[in-house]
């Protein structure tokens, strides 16, 4: 079939790209929407996937509110997220086969397992169904970060990661929009079969991926061993890997509970979350070219400690107590979201040889679902015992300091060269492969 044609590792010497906007990146781009789209639904639905397998009960409690407790509630979305951990040896899998080949094959199965989860007769059915298509969408995700990065040079790097991770972000957001829009007890089915949408315009976007690594690289890579990490790296490469972790448990809570916050505590009308939606996407925006932009002039690394924090600030604010609060903070936290992507992408890349760079991402994914399934089991188990989403709020952001002086143990890797790869052989760059 056409992905196992192997198009662009033959005439790999022969592409060059002018801009950020060539036909590879806007590929990448889009397998990143589609991936987003799949990933976020249930995170979006989770309100009304609560109501529809939940019971109702008298109090204040998030049980009462959503119909399950929040333990349940925070159990299956760790277990979703501890799913994602599949996708390790699924990402590692392109240092053999080929990035192009990888990206394109998980997300269409990722994606095909996805739309089965509008058929769940139960809420411990939904966790299981779409946890089975979770892997593929997050290894997907993962490859097209690493191959934007090797697709560019070190000028381009940020801002080709940057639209990649905006087509992430404007999958889950649209899905998200569709949501809001789809009113009814049993609606996120229809949510979950829409998926199909994303999935058909993957085929076809996928013919414009190229492959980001010379043929050459690639035999040497195979070479290396599955999984092989030489001793060199693995100092850096547990530092990285503890980064992730503690990212990614300060921002779980924020980005996982929103909806439900927002709809059963809050009771935001459906109007206004669609509203506080869009806007989102143009705040998201306005971080991604912000965080771009001191990413290349400042660093990687001052990009990626100023998003940190403000993203742990942020998740205090939303669940602070008020509709309002909820909203801005929301919207403020999207912005520091986008702000951190383009500059945590390239630095978590640039960090590491091409032979090691798509194990690290698929190790980046096992250690995002630990430290995001461990935040979230925290925060249900601390609202339900403190019955505050604030304070369950503030014991998740604590690690946000600790993660910012992880990152300082890093060194700076703006400007390098990704050697063997397609960035390389656009334009040569004044510092080493890594450092």
């Amino acid at each position: 079939m056409w992905w196992r044609s192997g198009r662009g590792s033959v005439s790999i010497a022969r592409v060059r790209f002018k801009t950020i906007t060539s036909p590879a990146v806007m590929a990448l781009a889009f397998i990143a929407f589609a991936a987003g789209y799949g990933q976020f639904g249930a995170v979006a639905a989770l309100g009304e996937v609560a109501t529809a397998f939940g019971h109702g009960i008298d109090g204040h409690s998030v049980a009462a509110q959503a119909g399950l407790s929040g333990v349940v509630l925070g159990g299956g979305l760790a277990i979703l997220r501890l799913a994602a951990l599949g996708g390790v040896a699924l990402a590692a899998l392109s240092d053999r086969w080929g990035r192009r080949r990888s990206l394109v094959l998980w997300s269409v199965v990722g994606l095909g397992v996805t739309v089965f989860a509008a058929f769940s007769p139960s809420y411990w059915w939904f966790v299981a169904i779409f946890a089975l298509g979770r892997p593929f969408l997050s290894a997907a995700g993962a490859i097209t970060q690493v191959a934007a990065s090797e697709t560019e040079s070190s000028v381009h790097r940020a801002s080709a990661l940057g639209i990649v991770t905006a087509g992430y972000g404007l999958g889950a957001g649209i899905n998200a929009l569709t949501h809001s829009l789809l009113h009814g007890p049993s609606m996120f089915r229809l949510l979950f079969l829409t998926t199909v949408l994303p999935l058909i315009g993957l085929l076809i976007a996928g013919r414009w991926v190229v492959e980001s690594v010379t043929t050459t690289e690639l035999a040497f890579m195979k070479k290396a061993g599955f999984g092989h990490i030489p001793h060199k790296e693995r100092s850096r490469f547990a530092t990285v890997m503890v980064l992730i972790f503690l990212v990614s448990w300060v921002s779980a809570p924020a980005s996982s509970f929103i909806y439900l916050y927002v709809e059963n505590v809050r009771h935001l009308a459906h109007g206004i979350e669609s509203v506080m939606i869009v806007v989102a996407a143009l705040t998201g925006l306005s971080g991604l070219l912000a965080g771009r932009a001191v990413a290349d002039r400042w660093g990687r690394r001052p990009a990626v400690v100023l998003g940190i924090l403000a993203i742990a600030v942020m998740a205090v604010v939303t669940y602070s107590g008020s509709t309002g609060a909820a909203v801005f903070g929301y919207l403020a936290g999207v912005f520091a979201t986008g702000w951190l992507a383009p500059g945590g992408t390239a630095f978590t890349n640039e960090l590491f040889s091409t032979e090691v760079r798509a194990v690290a991402a698929g190790w980046g994914i096992a250690a995002g679902v630990l430290g995001a399934a461990g935040s979230l089991m925290s925060f249900g188990a601390i609202e339900q015992a403190a019955s505050s989403f604030l304070i369950a709020a503030l014991g998740s952001s604590v690690l946000g300091l600790v993660a910012v002086a992880v990152a300082m143990c890093l060194p700076e890797t703006r400007g390098i060269s990704l050697v063997g790869t397609l960035g390389s052989m656009v334009g040569q760059a004044n510092r080493p492969e890594y450092l």
